[in-house]
């Protein structure tokens, strides 16, 4: 997206970007001129995502943190001035089994890194791009196609994935009196740690395991860069992008 001044790249921040598709995404940004803040829990990992780029900024942050996240956005303020994108990206797969079977310290910790911590980032976002002149800026959520169709044994994921489309539409609508856009990309099998084992073999509705097909994460940090690139009178509302033959469509 284009900044105030055309010749000041725009400013982004991508949270869990020590790894996986946060470390793809923040690449494929500064690959193509952003400037972008690298946000994860762990600072080596993000600085290897960096890897000594002149347009990185390496800032640890645990995003279910009020006081970390607010420290986060402030060091992006004070090195640039202003927001132009947040990634929310960072999140856990959180525990496995039926719904019975879930401690409920593993249902809370999940719902925290994946709800909460996109409500902090997003907020404080917001506030900033209020702010500066002129006004606005895009918020990118990283659902899943857990947002639609759940995996067996997956109740705490599905749930927070389910509530990320409710918090994009919340923040597409309240944010459009001050030029701030919103969408989610929903995501299937792209080949990252969380995923490799779809490859090897995972559980289907009727109880079968099967291998599933994956894709390069390459794929998923294009399109976000996509939906990041358009000017601010433009919207991708909600982008669906997956493993072409995976069972996502019929599943269960």
């Amino acid at each position: 997206m284009a900044t105030p001044d055309a010749a000041i790249p725009a400013v982004a921040v991508v949270t869990g970007a020590g790894s996986g598709l946060g470390r793809a995404i923040a690449r494929e940004l500064l690959d193509h001129g952003y400037r972008v803040a690298l946000a994860g829990r762990n600072a080596t990992p993000l600085r290897e995502t960096a890897n000594d780029h002149s347009g990185a900024l390496v800032v640890p942050a645990d995003v279910t943190d009020p006081a970390s996240v607010r420290a986060l956005f402030a060091a992006v303020l004070d090195a640039w001035g202003r927001v132009d994108v947040l990634v929310n990206n960072a999140g856990t797969f959180g525990p496995v089994g039926a719904l019975d079977e879930i401690a409920v310290e593993d249902w809370t910790a999940t719902l925290t890194t994946n709800i909460t911590g996109y409500f902090l980032c997003a907020a404080e976002a917001m506030r900033a791009m209020k702010q500066q002149q002129p006004r606005g800026g895009r918020i990118i959520n990283n659902g899943s196609i857990s947002a639609h169709v759940p995996r067996p044994g997956t109740a705490a994921y599905a749930t927070t994935k389910h509530a990320i489309t409710g918090l994009t539409k919340s923040i597409s609508l309240d944010g459009r009196p001050d030029g701030i856009a919103c969408g989610q990309i929903d995501i299937g099998n792209a080949a990252t740690d969380m995923t490799h084992g779809f490859a090897a073999g995972a559980r289907q509705a009727d109880g079968t395991i099967k291998q599933e097909p994956t894709f390069d994460a390459r794929h998923v940090a294009e399109a976000v860069r996509h939906m990041a690139d358009l000017p601010l009178n433009a919207n991708v509302q909600f982008m669906t992008l997956m493993a072409t033959a995976m069972p996502y469509i019929g599943r269960g």
